[in-house]
């Protein structure tokens, strides 16, 4: 059955019964069941390879899932049921699920050619018909939670990596979204710059922002996470509080995994 969505209060973020996902002949997601709810931070964390990227592609349906069911918010993510039966929804139709899903990637996909305020307002004014007025003083309200409204006339060219990437979460958080997802958002930068972007997500958090995060940073998923999911070969192997999962796996492949980034 299809889910009505926003079905009752109690309607789950993200629910995911049973997905999976191959490329050929390649299982990459293999029986993902897990839920956010609303206003939770997710941590997924497990070795490269996993499956954690692509189950994030997922939930926007920038990856289409090759089984299962997967719902934001209460609706069918990438398609609609009738009498049994999968059809997938028009791409004009899931980029207006998408408007309501923010994802900040590993690169920071910034337009080269328009300033950091720009950037901001591009998908407000023509996605969401915001007035111009309006967008630009929302993004600059964006840009000094993030610390750079000192930088909203400056190119991509002249921020650094974690400039760039507190630009791109901006960027999202301008559509004003239900759902951030966050695909390893600081692999990229230098250490000395990961410490402002994971400010900026701890901030978001503290608001209550829904989030799913793919991260290496444990000390983020501990301290910022209400749930951590440990992945690997596209399965959960292990789910629970930060406490739980990170302090007392149960797991000998979480144990395995967690000793490794000691050594």
């Amino acid at each position: 059955m299809n889910k009505p969505a926003n079905a009752s209060a109690n309607t789950p973020m993200v629910e995911a019964i049973d997905v999976y996902k191959s490329f050929g002949q390649l299982e990459v997601l293999k029986g993902i069941n897990l839920t956010v709810e609303p206003g939770e931070v997710m941590c997924l964390i497990g070795p490269s390879g996993s499956g954690k990227s692509t189950f994030l592609r997922c939930v926007n349906h920038l990856e289409k899932i090759t089984a299962g069911r997967l719902y934001v918010d209460g609706d069918f993510v990438g398609y609609r049921e009738r009498d049994g039966v999968l059809y997938e929804i028009s791409e004009k139709d899931a980029s207006l699920q998408r408007q309501h899903i923010g994802m900040v990637f590993q690169s920071f996909n910034l337009f080269s050619h328009r300033t950091a305020l720009e950037n901001i307002i591009e998908a407000p004014i023509h996605i969401k018909g915001v007035k111009p007025a309006e967008a630009k003083k929302r993004a600059m309200e964006l840009l000094d939670q993030v610390g750079l409204a000192h930088k909203a006339n400056a190119y991509p060219v002249q921020l650094s990596g974690g400039q760039q990437q507190r630009v791109a979460i901006a960027r999202a958080v301008a559509m004003e979204p239900k759902l951030m997802l966050f695909d390893e958002p600081t692999s990229a930068l230098d250490p000395e710059l990961v410490g402002e972007v994971l400010r900026v997500m701890k901030d978001l958090a503290k608001g209550g922002m829904t989030m799913i995060v793919v991260t290496h940073e444990m000390g983020f998923a501990k301290e910022v996470a209400d749930k951590v999911v440990f992945m690997a070969d596209g399965a959960v192997v292990e789910m629970g509080s930060p406490q739980q999962v990170l302090d007392n796996p149960q797991q000998p492949r979480t144990k395995e995994f967690l000793s490794s980034l000691l050594k």
